[in-house]
C-alpha cells in the first residue's frame, strides 16, 4: 500500500491509497472553493446521559446528484470533484459538512473505488484489503488526536438508509467520547466478568454461536453469525476468533482472509431477497474499543472489548421496510419480524456461486 496525503483547495485533508507503490499523486484541486465553516457542537442529554451533536451547516449538504455531477467521482477534463486526480484506487478526505469538527471530533468519507456504479461487494480481494489497510491507518492516526476518544468506520448504502451520494462510499467518524451503544457495551462486559469471576462476556458469546445454528460463514480466522438476539430482520455479526480491540491489533492471517468472508458475505446481502429486487440497503459498521480510559467501567480495560462488524438491513421482506415506529424509537425496545434462526438459514441458502 502506498499512502499520498495532500490538500483540498480549501484546506481539507485528502490520503490516497494506492495498490502500486510507483504510482504519483500530484493532481492539485483547481476549485475556487473559501475555507470551510462549521458549527459542529456537542450536548450533554441530562436524562439520558448520552450525546448530540448538533452541526446545522449540514442542511446545505449536496443531495442526489444526477451520476455526471457526483462530487465523489474523479475529476475528469473541465468536470471537478472532491478527488482531484483522474483516477484513484481508495480516497479518503475530510468531509465538507461534517457531523463532527474541531474539539467536537472529526469526519470523514471513504470512496471506495473509483467506479461510480460499483459496490463494495463488486471490488475484488485486493481492493477490499486496500480498504481494511485505510481503515486500519485512519484509526491509527485519528486515534492520536487530542479530541478523539473513539474511531467508528461505517458504510450506509442504499437510499432507504438515507444515503445522499450514491457512489460506492464509507464514513469515519472521530468521537470525542465513547459513544451510548459501546458504553453498554462495556457495563455488560464489566458485570458478566465480575459475576462469572473473570470470563469474557465477547469470547462467551463468541463460543456460543460457534455451536450454534445460527452460523452464516465460518473461516480459519472468521465467522459471521445471526445473533441471539437479533434487532434486525437480517442483522450479521462478524468476528475475528482472535479478540483484539480494534483494527489495529488484527494479524495478518486476519487481515488476509477478510475479504474473502466479508465479500462472501454483502453478495449474500443482494441475494436475500432474490435476483428482480433492487440492491440490499445496509449499514456495515465496525465496532472497536476506545482510546480513552475506561475507569468507569469497573475492571474492563481495551483488551477485553472485542473487535467486531454489524451488518444489517432495514427490509424485512420483499418490498417492505423495517421502520423504527412506537416501541424502537420511543422506548428503544425492537420487535423483529424475522426469527435470528431463519435469516441465517436463509443466508447459508444464498450462498454465491
Amino acid at each position: 500500500m502506498k499512502k499520498t496525503s495532500t490538500r483540498l483547495a480549501d484546506g481539507r485533508e485528502l490520503i490516497y491509497y494506492d495498490l502500486r507503490d510507483d504510482t504519483v499523486r500530484d493532481a492539485v484541486d483547481r476549485r475556487p472553493l473559501e475555507r470551510t465553516v462549521t458549527t459542529s457542537e456537542i450536548r450533554h442529554d441530562e436524562l439520558l446521559g448520552d450525546a448530540v451533536a448538533i452541526a446545522s451547516h449540514r442542511q446545505g449538504r449536496t443531495y442526489h446528484p444526477p451520476a455526471d455531477e457526483c462530487p465523489l467521482c474523479p475529476s475528469q477534463g473541465g468536470r471537478l470533484s472532491e478527488i482531484p486526480d483522474s483516477s484513484y484506487d481508495v480516497v479518503v478526505f475530510e468531509n465538507r459538512f461534517p457531523s463532527l469538527a474541531g474539539d467536537s471530533g472529526r469526519c470523514e468519507v471513504v470512496c471506495f473505488t473509483s467506479d461510480h456504479q460499483a459496490s463494495f461487494a463488486d471490488l475484488t480481494a485486493d481492493q477490499a484489503r486496500l480498504v481494511l489497510d485505510a481503515w486500519t491507518d485512519r484509526t491509527s492516526e485519528l486515534s492520536h488526536l487530542p479530541s478523539v476518544e473513539q474511531v467508528f468506520c461505517f458504510e450506509n448504502r442504499g437510499a432507504e438508509i438515507g444515503v445522499t451520494l450514491g457512489h460506492p462510499h464509507g464514513q469515519i467518524y472521530a468521537y470525542p467520547f465513547t459513544t451510548p451503544r459501546t458504553a453498554l457495551m462495556l457495563r455488560q462486559v464489566a458485570a458478566h466478568k465480575e459475576a462469572s469471576g473473570g470470563e469474557n462476556l465477547f469470547d462467551a458469546v463468541l463460543e456460543r454461536e460457534l455451536s450454534g445454528e445460527r452460523v452464516v460463514l465460518d473461516g480459519e480466522h472468521w465467522v459471521a453469525f445471526v445473533p441471539y438476539a437479533a434487532h434486525w430482520p437480517y442483522e450479521v455479526h462478524l468476528y475475528p476468533k482472535r479478540r483484539v480491540p480494534d483494527l489495529l491489533a488484527l494479524d495478518e492471517g486476519a487481515r488476509t482472509e477478510f475479504p474473502e468472508v466479508y465479500l462472501e458475505l454483502l453478495r449474500r446481502f443482494d441475494r436475500i431477497f432474490g435476483s428482480g429486487e433492487p440492491p440490499t440497503p445496509y449499514i456495515a459498521a465496525w465496532h472497536q474499543a476506545p482510546f480513552g480510559r475506561l475507569a468507569e467501567f469497573d475492571g474492563v480495560t481495551r483488551d477485553d472489548f472485542a473487535l467486531h462488524l454489524e451488518l444489517f438491513t432495514i427490509r424485512r421482506t420483499s418490498g417492505k421496510l423495517k421502520y423504527l415506529a412506537g416501541s424502537e424509537s420511543g422506548m428503544s425496545v425492537f420487535i423483529n419480524d424475522v426469527p435470528p434462526e431463519r435469516a441465517a438459514e436463509r443466508l447459508r441458502e444464498v450462498a454465491s456461486s
